[in-house]
């Protein structure tokens, strides 16, 4: 007699049986629209196939410009106008023939399976470590001191930060064999001095390390943990950060007549602004049932028919402003406060760990961070302010490049312009936050002398 497995439900044995017998149907039509190249994808339904869908969409580094969605019932039912970065329709045959591989049949031959999609970190290759906890200047050279010393090479690594907390995926091998490190003893010993410089002085919230072997998509992780820390919480210090004008704007009315919340939201485009709003309603238990997205010129409105996962609408003044504030969240850990700093050099261990000592020296807070290794080569991006979240002066922005390397860290802003450099009075904040990370890294044995 055969029997469930314990781990599947019933339910899931059967949204499996029936995604088997009708597997999605992929379009790609790039003669009804002048300007974007049409993707239909119709299937059975499932909880989750949006984000996936949007998700395998923006791993592909296309720009969602329009989008029609309709899941009410047992179909699943999308378009979406896409471009390239450039504006441009897809031409070329591969792009098309990947949204096919992986939104297509033979994806979901075996049920497709998280490793497949095209953001997810290989899980042989590597261990990965999760972090969380309070922001702070210093906070991310920190980190990549401890790791250096502990022997661990950083391939890839990616950072948020909002509302004064951080969240981190890295990814580390061993710095002499290359291999992922699963020695449970060093493993307890990585997570503990990690803990340790996360939790600092001033973490009035629990901080939070985690090490796996298993395999992760980095920003659907990122956006789970800063929910799970309850980074949307108000907090009167960072709400004055946002300026009026790109503040977003979210309403959430319900729509009696019919038994769904509807969800409005308006704020400046960006890339993966869709998959990111997707990303935090998933994680709140709510589906959407319709939704119609327009992100066509400098703004990007999105509106959402949702219900909870019980069928329910939302019932509740405080539920709605919760709503309210994690979609505000959700849109506000991606924006790209401060100068874009771009370094390219040969990798080497110890680079990440040199280079945010640096900018932890000239007074620089890292915003956000993106870490890759392409061969032998070390593709970095950080966004930076200065201590107090504030633009960064040009002289002080040239002091790093010169120290760093001229040739292999390059300022990507639109907006910054050299300026001569300025004599400097003999205290500054960032000799303070210089002072007090080089005491804390003295008391954790990673460096000699903090004088």
């Amino acid at each position: 007699m055969d029997c469930w497995s314990p781990s599947l439900t019933v339910d899931e044995e059967f949204e499996k049986l029936v995604i088997r017998m009708n597997p999605p149907r992929v379009t790609v039509d790039n003669a009804t629209s002048r300007k974007a190249t049409l993707i239909k994808v119709d299937s059975a339904n499932k909880r989750g196939s949006l984000l996936e869908v949007v998700q395998v969409l923006t791993d592909l580094d296309l720009i969602i410009r329009r989008a029609y969605i309709s899941s009410d019932g047992e179909w699943f039912m999308d378009v979406f106008y896409v471009t390239d970065h450039h504006g441009n329709k897809l031409s070329e045959v591969d792009v098309a023939e990947k949204i096919q591989q992986q939104l297509g049949p033979r994806a979901y031959s075996s049920f497709r399976s998280l490793t497949r999609s095209v953001g997810v970190q290989a899980a042989l290759k590597h261990t990965t470590i999760e972090l969380t906890g309070r922001d702070r200047p210093g906070l991310l050279s920190e980190i990549f001191a401890v790791l250096t010393d502990l022997k661990c090479n950083v391939v890839a690594s990616e950072v948020w930060t909002h509302n004064s907390r951080m969240a981190s995926v890295v990814y580390i091998t061993d710095e002499d064999t290359g291999t992922p490190i699963d020695n449970p003893e060093r493993l307890t010993k990585i997570k503990q001095l990690l803990l340790y410089v996360l939790k600092g002085d001033r973490d009035k919230r629990s901080a939070n390390t985690a090490v796996s072997l298993g395999s992760t998509h980095t920003e659907r992780r990122l956006h789970q943990m800063m929910y799970a820390d309850r980074d949307y919480d108000v907090n009167d210090a960072d709400s004055g950060s946002t300026s009026e004008r790109s503040k977003p704007l979210v309403t959430v009315e319900n729509c009696a007549d019919k038994g769904y919340t509807v969800v409005n939201l308006r704020c400046p485009d960006r890339p993966k602004l869709l998959f990111d709003t997707v990303c935090t309603l998933t994680d709140m238990q709510y589906v959407v049932y319709h939704a119609t997205i327009i992100a066509e010129g400098p703004e990007a409105c999105q509106e959402y028919y949702i219900r909870h996962m019980d069928g329910c609408p939302i019932s509740s003044e405080a539920e709605r402003q919760r709503v309210i504030h994690c979609l505000e969240a959700a849109i506000k850990r991606r924006a790209s406060e401060g100068i874009r700093l771009e370094l390219c050099s040969e990798d080497r261990v110890g680079l990440l760990s040199d280079v945010t000592r640096i900018f932890r020296e000239n007074g620089l807070a890292v915003t956000r961070a993106e870490v890759t290794t392409r061969g032998s080569q070390a593709v970095n991006a950080f966004y930076v302010t200065d201590a107090s979240g504030n633009p960064v002066k040009s002289e002080t922005v040239e002091a790093v490049r010169k120290e760093i390397g001229l040739t292999i860290l390059h300022v990507k802003d639109d907006a910054y312009s050299k300026s001569p450099p300025q004599e400097s009075g003999k205290f500054s904040l960032g000799t303070l936050f210089k002072s007090r990370s080089e005491k804390f890294l003295y008391n954790l044995g990673l460096i000699k002398s903090c004088s």
